[in-house]
């Protein structure tokens, strides 16, 4: 298997079960609890340029960060965001 380095759920093909939860887990947050899409967009740029990204998989933590990003209160465990 070749890992994706850089690579979000988006842009994984076969990832697209996850990547709906992503979706409905976003839907399900209040406003206050969700970052807005500006920062949630901006968070996964920095994901997409770090060297820990496999497979849309933070390899400090092992989250899926599209799925961490979600939170206005998250945090990068590399401190990066």
């Amino acid at each position: 298997m070749n890992h994706c380095r850089q690579c979000l759920l988006r842009d994984l093909a076969d990832q697209a079960d996850v990547l709906a939860q992503v979706a409905r887990t976003r839907k399900m947050m209040s406003e206050t609890e969700r970052a807005s899409d500006a920062v949630y967009e901006k968070r996964l740029e920095v994901c997409r340029a770090c060297d820990r990204l496999l497979d849309a998989t933070c390899q400090k933590c092992g989250c899926y960060v599209e799925i961490r990003a979600l939170a206005r209160t998250a945090h990068c465990p590399g401190k990066k965001w």
